[in-house]
């Protein structure tokens, strides 16, 4: 073996960085479809026990892209307590990771948060062989035995035909705390609000979000295709018992001209179904290339006023309950340092965003 390519075999100098290979535990596996176990984030659970986002037989046809997006599973969680020492986790995944900028555990992988709503802290993430599609991955093991709050975040851009937690067999299980109340709070956007490029699930703005706000989230982030569809409002405004609908979607749009259109049509749309909910709309956070290119900037530009205005006008108009939020100024100071190519958010760019959009939203709430 030369010298790089000792130098590059990281598995083998670094015992921390090594996967480990689960053994014969004795784990009592669960369904976390079953009680007391609570899965939050998917909004038509209950049509197919599918881990998907929107309904598998939407009354509304779909664009073939949101479709199969749909079955990425990002804003997924699974909510209980437990007194277990040990928890693992097997995952059936329905592709291997394969996008260059963002690292299989945020696509395709676990993470694991412990604690009461607002003081939840990270505690580890699933550790698998990238090119897999099932994977059994241990949580944690050898806790003292004490009743905790477990929080496992799903994938953000893959699919998950199954999951299976793995508890020590004299482990009881329970209902996960009450969130504040029933209204869910729904986010329509893009592969920024999907989560890319978070390098693990519980880093993807609106799950940062969910650690502070207890209720209950909806992830309906589309990779390159949200893109404000009337389909898509229909669908969305059958969510019942919504909290706040944010609309993150200007990423996406082909054109000024298509946002001047689909924004009104959306919000006109949901407000049939939901005359009160709150609803609030962020423009696109700062791109690098903006710096370089003025043309680029100055229709960003154009697209925060279309927004601005668009909703300017509906409070002038007697909606009181539609906001606005300048979404070029969440990344701040740090907006060059805060991505992975330019656009898509680092775990520090989404920790920025989460951090400017926390207050607003509460302030929306109350």
């Amino acid at each position: 073996m030369n010298n790089q390519q000792q130098s590059s075999d990281v598995l083998r100098l670094d015992e921390n960085m090594r996967i480990p290979q689960p053994g014969d535990s004795g784990l009592e596996w669960y369904s976390p479809l079953a009680e007391p176990f609570y899965i939050a984030g998917f909004g038509w659970l209950t049509e197919k026990q599918q881990y998907r986002r929107l309904p598998a037989n939407p009354a509304w046809v779909l664009p073939e892209a949101v479709d199969h997006l749909a079955n990425c599973t990002a804003g997924g969680q699974i909510r209980f307590t437990t007194n277990a020492s040990s928890l693992s986790i097997k995952v059936k995944l329905s592709g291997a990771a394969n996008m260059y900028h963002m690292p299989a555990t945020g696509q395709c992988g676990f993470d694991c948060y412990i604690g009461e709503p607002g003081e939840q802290f990270y505690c580890s993430t699933t550790r698998y062989d990238a090119k897999q599609t099932e994977y059994e991955s241990v949580m944690f093991t050898d806790l003292e035995r004490a009743y905790r709050s477990i929080t496992l975040n799903f994938p953000l851009y893959q699919g998950v035909q199954e999951v299976w937690i793995g508890l020590d067999p004299s482990a009881q299980i329970a209902p996960p705390p009450a969130y504040d109340n029933s209204e869910k709070i729904i986010f329509y956007g893009t592969s920024i609000t999907q989560g890319g490029c978070a390098t693990r699930p519980g880093m993807a703005y609106p799950n940062i979000l969910s650690r502070r706000v207890n209720r209950e989230f909806l992830n309906l982030g589309f990779s390159g295709n949200g893109k404000g569809e009337p389909e898509l409002a229909h669908i969305i405004a059958e969510i019942p018992d919504p909290a706040c609908l944010v609309l993150d979607y200007e990423a996406n749009c082909v054109s000024t001209e298509s946002l001047q259109t689909t924004l009104p049509e959306f919000i006109r749309i949901y407000r049939n179904k939901h005359p009160y909910t709150p609803i609030l709309v962020i423009s696109c956070i700062t791109y690098a290339k903006e710096r370089y290119n003025e043309a680029l900037r100055l229709e960003k530009e154009e697209r925060k006023g279309v927004q601005l205005r668009t909703v300017e006008l509906l409070r002038e108009n007697g909606d009181a309950n539609i906001y606005f939020y300048d979404g070029s100024t969440l990344l701040g100071e740090q907006a060059h340092e805060s991505t992975v190519d330019g656009v898509h958010p680092t775990d520090l760019g989404f920790l920025l965003m989460a951090d400017g959009i926390t207050p607003v939203l509460q302030e929306i709430l109350e």
